[in-house]
């Protein structure tokens, strides 16, 4: 069919996903006796879509009339649509020989189109190329598949998900979809046998094929429908946890992962502060996105751009936990899953080239297996930590940007037996680069949990923990982000209700550049 077949331009983006639509793909998945990927279906559907959408444009033009072909012949009166001029239809008002000796006999069509004009045609002629050549078929961006899924793909996507959803006949793991009714029977024993596998490997997730070897399925069976099935029992045994980040299967035994994965850190847990976002300042936000706190929560649009490096402040909480946190900005550098909410991944060091067995625990928004790296590295509370994009699937760099060991001033806390604590400047030994405003020196990090045991309530920890850090500045003025790092020293707190309080009780002046003194009076 020609250029004269185009769809409406809201076709894709308002299409409605039918039964038959499904029933088709059902098919399609039948007859490729495969799992497939939501996109991969897409791409079934929108092809599926144009060759049902064509023909049934190639019917309605055929309706019109019979198709010109020079080797017929026509009489007056017959209706007649012209595939090579855009399928226009028109009407024989009138036939006579031609005379052309080079030729021989044909005939002279004389042809009223649909815009009234006439137009001359021969017609019973033997050889011409029309006769057998086909209409060139000239394609539109909204007929090429490729060019339909880079602009619809997402929305067609959400369209297609939502349909496999509702229907109960198809199964998806690890992102791709099959007919339950071809899934290869998984029994109890094979499962136990694969628990005795992952046993073995002790606590080191492995691929689904690692575990086919040993549960002796059929042979014959195509061995992506063998994994596939493999997988969907797994996943409804509570005892496996799928752990791979998108793209790769890995099983991990629930009671083999560490228990900070399972659950959050004690450092790490925060109970909630009521506060309202909207009280904080454009300033106050700014600096809140600079602090890549995982507390923090994501904002639609937050890091669209392309980040591939990211450099993290560490906060006591998290360097007392061994973990790294996974902020707007962070969490676009580490690997996500299709459905897990725990992924087992591969830290790098960017210098040493170590490699580090590590979990991103998506839910809660935190890196876990970087406690004996920080050790190894000296790192105290606002060391600086460069998070980059690997270079392989499944795998982030991450780099301390390290100094020779040297003297320096910095704040030091000091911690009573009673759980009372001060603030001074002390010469301590420092290995790698910090953040200025958010290093504070814990000698023992053991020493703080009496103060964390007090559990004072917030305002009071905020006002004595400011009032201590005023003793240390001339000024008796101090930075926001300063004591957002001195305040998690002693309670796990995200920047917002710190910032809100500062920004609504009256104690707190601010005497610019988001820089506070108190006013007790």
């Amino acid at each position: 069919m020609s250029g004269a077949f185009k769809l409406p331009n809201d076709f894709w983006s308002s299409l409605q996903v039918t039964p038959q639509d499904i029933e088709n793909l059902h098919s399609f998945l039948f007859e490729r006796e495969t799992p497939l990927t939501l996109r991969d279906l897409t791409a079934e559907f929108v092809d599926a879509r144009i060759k049902e959408e064509r023909a049934a444009a190639e019917l309605k033009q055929k309706a019109n009339g019979r198709s010109f072909l020079p080797k017929e012949t026509y009489q007056v009166g017959d209706q007649i649509v012209f595939p090579a001029l855009d399928w226009k239809p028109g009407k024989v008002i009138g036939v006579r020989e031609g005379v052309n000796p080079s030729i021989g006999d044909f005939d002279v069509l004389t042809v009223m189109m649909d815009d009234q004009s006439e137009r001359m045609f021969a017609s019973n002629l033997r050889s011409h190329f029309l006769n057998e050549a086909p209409v060139p078929v000239p394609e539109n961006d909204d007929l090429v598949p490729a060019a339909i899924l880079r602009e619809y793909g997402d929305v067609i996507d959400k369209k297609l998900e939502a349909a496999f959803h509702a229907d109960e006949s198809l199964v998806k793991i690890a992102g791709r979809w099959f007919p339950s009714a071809l899934l290869v029977d998984i029994n109890r024993g094979q499962l136990n046998l694969a628990e005795a596998v992952l046993d073995m490997s002790g606590g080191e997730p492995l691929p689904t094929a690692a575990l086919i070897k040993d549960i002796e399925l059929p042979a014959g069976i195509n061995t992506k429908l063998a994994e596939f099935s493999l997988n969907y029992a797994l996943q409804d045994d509570d005892r496996f946890d799928e752990v791979g980040p998108a793209g790769q299967v890995l099983w991990c035994l629930r009671r083999l992962e560490p228990d900070y994965v399972r659950e959050i850190p004690p450092p790490l847990q925060y109970t909630p502060i009521e506060h309202d976002r909207d009280g904080l300042s454009l300033a106050m936000k700014n600096l809140e996105a600079q602090l890549d706190d995982e507390l923090t929560p994501v904002v639609e649009g937050d890091s669209r751009e392309d980040i591939s490096v990211v450099t993290i402040s560490l906060i006591y909480p998290h360097l007392r936990a061994g973990t790294l946190p996974m902020s707007a900005r962070a969490r676009r550098l580490f690997p996500t899953a299709y459905e897990s909410e725990r992924v087992r991944f591969t830290l790098v060091d960017g210098k040493t080239k170590q490699r580090i067995p590590a979990w991103v625990v998506l839910e809660h928004g935190y890196v876990y297996g970087l406690r004996e790296w920080y050790k190894s590295h000296q790192l105290i509370p606002g060391s600086l930590v460069q998070v980059k994009r690997g270079e392989n699937p499944g795998e982030v760099i991450v780099e301390v940007k390290s100094q020779r060991s040297s003297k320096d001033w910095v704040r030091t806390v000091m911690v009573g037996k009673d759980g009372g604590f001060v603030f001074a400047m002390l010469k301590q030994a420092i290995t790698a680069e910090f953040n200025d405003r958010m290093t504070i020196h814990v000698p023992d990090f053991k020493s703080l949990d009496p103060v964390w045991e007090k559990k004072r309530s917030f305002d009071e920890l905020v006002l004595l923990v400011m009032r201590e850090l005023t003793k240390s500045n001339p000024q008796g003025h101090v930075h926001a982000q300063e004591l957002y790092a001195a305040v998690n020293l002693v309670r796990r707190v995200p920047p917002a209700p710190l910032f809100y309080l500062l920004e609504t009780n009256p104690v707190f002046k601010h005497v610019g550049d988001l820089h506070y003194r108190l006013d007790e009076e």
